[in-house]
Formats: structure tokens, sequence, C-alpha cells
């Protein structure tokens, strides 16, 4: 196997696009691909895909492409990706229905196996199974790393209790901050912070016109 140079992180940050579309692809029944016509599946320049994938070393062919297979087997160990990774969301309120509604990875990560709730009594129609949050210690799926949070008190208790459950990673929709030990990642979702970006930008880029 060719030797794999430090992949930059904006590189990085594409290689999960890249393995989703593979997938889709894979799915669609083609089992190779010009970086042509995945620049035009991802919207990304085929000179970009190119070079994203010499730091893997030396994936494609002269007039055949790339073996599709190959690249997603690539991706993923460079992603470090567990398709059967179970996931937990903790909280059923709103945004944790509507993310079980949606519970389609497109086969990336894994999926939602249960979610805790408070009130699980009044969520028994749901995709998976709900829990009483009480009974996160005893109802943790074997193997679990990965919980979404989507409750809006007593956070710094619910992640303890997670944490203390073996969770290694955090998907935070709490509005609220609670800290983590070492070792444990947090991923924070603020909706409001992205829309003001995107306020900022849209109000930004007319000027940039004027400018030119």
């Amino acid at each position: 196997m060719d030797k794999k140079r430090i992949v930059p992180k904006a590189t990085f940050q594409r290689y999960p696009v890249y393995l989703k579309a593979l997938r889709k692809l894979k799915k669609e029944g083609v089992d190779h691909i010009m970086s042509k016509e995945l620049a035009e599946y991802v919207s990304i320049e085929s000179t970009t895909i190119r070079r994203d994938f010499s730091f893997l070393g030396k994936l494609g062919k002269q007039g055949y492409g790339y073996n599709v297979d190959n690249l997603i087997q690539r991706f993923s160990e460079q992603l470090g990706m567990n398709f059967g990774e179970k996931i937990i969301l903790v909280g059923c309120g709103n945004l944790g229905r509507a993310l079980l509604n949606y519970n389609n990875w497109n086969h990336i990560v894994g999926e939602i196996v249960c979610a805790f709730d408070i009130h699980p009594e009044n969520h028994e129609n749901e995709s998976v199974p709900v829990y009483p949050l009480s009974e996160l210690s005893e109802r943790m799926p074997e193997g679990c790393r990965i919980a979404i949070l989507c409750i809006t008190k007593d956070e710094q208790e619910t992640v303890n209790l997670l944490v203390d459950n073996g969770i290694k990673g955090i998907v935070n929709f709490s509005m609220e901050h609670f800290w983590v030990p070492p070792g444990i990642s947090v991923k924070d979702v603020d909706v409001v912070s992205s829309i003001q970006e995107l306020v900022f930008e849209a109000n930004a880029a007319p000027m940039d016109l004027w400018g030119q």
C-alpha cells in the first residue's frame, strides 16, 4: 500500500461527503466512477477530488477511474467509521422526535437504536423503543459509544450518567454548558449561531459585489 501523507483538515472534512456519495453509488449498482462523474455527484471540482484522493495513495487507473468498493474501504479506514454504530437519543421533545423520524444516515455511521425520556409513556409510537431515563444504565445498548442530547434541563446530571455508562461522544443540541472529563468528545449543534452566520454572510455579499 502507498504510504499515506498527512491529510489537511479541509481535505479530511470532505472525506465523509465522498464516502456518503460512494455508498449511495454502490447501492445504485455503480462499481467504478471517474473523478468528473463524482464531481457532478458531490458538487466538488474534479481537480479537488483527485488531490484529496491522492493523500490516500494511488487509488485510480487511467481510463478506468476509481473502484467504488476500494474507495469505500479506504475512506472507511481513514475515517475510522463503524457502519453499525449504535446511537442513543436522550430527550424526545419536538427536536428529538424529528431526529427519530429522520433516523436515516444513509448507512454512513449507524442508526439510533433507542431513546430515553423522562416521560416515555408519551412516546409509545416512535420508530425505536423509548425507555425511562432512570433506566438508562439497564437499557444501554451493548457497545454504544455515541449519544444525541436533546434536553432542556438537568444537562450536567444527564451527561454524567451518559459518561458513567460508556458514552464517549455526545452530539449536543442543548443550549446549556456542561463539563465532560478528558477523553469525551462533544459536538455542539447551535442552529441559532448558524442562522446568524448566514444572515451576516447574506448581508455582506452585496457589499462584496459593490467593491469589485
